[in-house]
């Protein structure tokens, strides 16, 4: 009898079909791993990179409109932002690079003898591996040669100077500019009920006694609020009040005592005149998309009958009804004096440094709870200013009592001089 042994002979050995099945999933999945760590590699490996830029712009005009206080007139603000995005927009996506570039923000815009000093931060995402020193020296001589051409923006392109910031210190700086949200902006009313988004309204604060909620306050810097002066009129204490951040009053995103706040010393309660507050928090607030400050306007802007606006608050939704622990919004228009001044509507209660808001045929409103909060709008860039506090009203949401509000350019220099802001 003749063992069968295991040899090297010369006869040939064949897979089974499920050994080449098993074979071909193994390899197609090693490959789709090895495209998966490229593109991860290659794309989602990619980081943000901040980039201060400045330059100025050459316009003899532009000096000329700022005026003793040595800022721009809203309308000049608007314009100048507006058209140094859109220019620096179009130079980077109409270039080699445009895969990298992300956006650009105005932080700031400075007078000067014969123009302007602009500050931009620009945004881009590049592979972590390559070096931001070089970039820096590209994006300036980029920003150089071709600043030369624009017509629309005349700048001086020897000005340009560009400097790379860590990622921290420019999204710091980017958050910290004042006016802007991240969420969309949805349209409802505090009286339907309906939440606001999260984010939608960063600067939204409450303010609350004993950690009740009492009024609304809007955040103007990362230590100032401002509210209203009747919302301190029975608690004076500034040591058992506190304000609270985000969407939520419980729980809050951010929670801060307060230091001090500050009155207007002609505030009367009969007549409800100087009906504005600021407060000062006692640790400063860390800036983040759910919490920034919003935008002042300047003592000398202005705002025109039936322009759209918005109010938030944690208010009730009726009279007689109970603050909300969620944050709701509404769309309102600005209602003329002389319409306000009607002896059905508020007749001679309206004083200067008030204006109403709202609608004649009622509904839509602010109501108890909400009082010191913001009235805001925005400019054709989507940056959101503070021009009304949350004062008063017969009712809420009655047809000819519309709200009435405190007009915060009547006050800016008020405020400038208590905040420094």
């Amino acid at each position: 009898m003749m063992y069968r042994t295991v040899g090297f002979g010369t006869q040939r050995r064949y897979l089974e079909p499920w050994m080449i099945a098993v074979l071909i999933v193994l390899s197609l999945t090693v490959v789709a791993v090895t495209i998966g760590l490229l593109v991860h590699f290659l794309v989602f490996h990619q980081k943000m990179e901040y980039y201060h830029g400045s330059f100025k712009i050459l316009d003899p005009q532009i000096n000329n409109n700022f005026g003793q206080s040595n800022t721009y007139q809203l309308k000049d603000l608007r314009e100048t932002t507006e058209n140094l995005v859109s220019q620096v927009d179009e130079l980077f996506i109409d270039s080699a690079w445009k895969k990298n570039y992300i956006k650009n923000q105005v932080v700031r815009l400075t007078p000067e003898e014969d123009g302007v000093k602009a500050d931009v931060i620009m945004v881009f995402q590049f592979p972590s591996t390559e070096q931001r020193a070089v970039r820096e020296k590209k994006i300036q001589s980029f920003l150089n040669q071709k600043m030369r051409n624009l017509r629309a923006l005349p700048i001086n392109a020897s000005s340009v100077q560009v400097n790379a910031m860590s990622s921290s210190t420019g999204e710091l700086t980017v958050q910290a500019s004042c006016g802007k949200r991240v969420a969309p902006l949805h349209v409802n009313r505090i009286a339907s009920g309906v939440i606001a988004p999260k984010a939608a309204w960063p600067w939204q604060a409450s303010l609350q006694y004993d950690n009740i909620h009492q009024c609304g306050a809007t955040l103007i810097s990362n230590t100032w609020l401002v509210t209203a002066a009747h919302c301190f009129q029975r608690y004076k204490n500034p040591h058992q009040w506190t304000v609270s951040f985000g969407t939520k009053i419980n729980p809050p995103l951010m929670k801060r005592n307060v230091k001090r706040f500050i009155v207007h010393e002609n505030y009367h309660s009969a007549s409800r005149e100087y009906d504005i507050a600021v407060v000062q928090v006692s640790y400063r607030v860390t800036f983040s998309d759910d919490i920034r400050r919003i935008c002042l306007p300047e003592a000398s802007a202005s705002f025109q009958p039936n322009s759209t606006v918005y109010i938030t608050g944690f208010g009730a939704l009726y009279y007689g009804g109970e603050s909300q622990n969620e944050l709701r919004e509404a769309r309102v228009k600005i209602i003329s004096d002389d319409v306000c001044k009607q002896p059905q509507v508020y007749g001679n209660d309206i004083k200067s440094g008030m204006f109403c808001a709202g609608y004649m045929e009622g509904i839509y409103d602010a109501c108890r709870g909400d009082s010191g909060g913001p009235l805001v709008t925005r400019d054709l860039k989507d940056t959101w200013y503070l021009i009304g506090i949350v004062s008063w009203g017969d009712n809420c949401g009655q047809r000819d009592k519309p709200g009435v509000y405190t007009q915060v350019t009547y006050y800016r220099n008020w405020i400038a001089s208590k905040t420094g802001l």
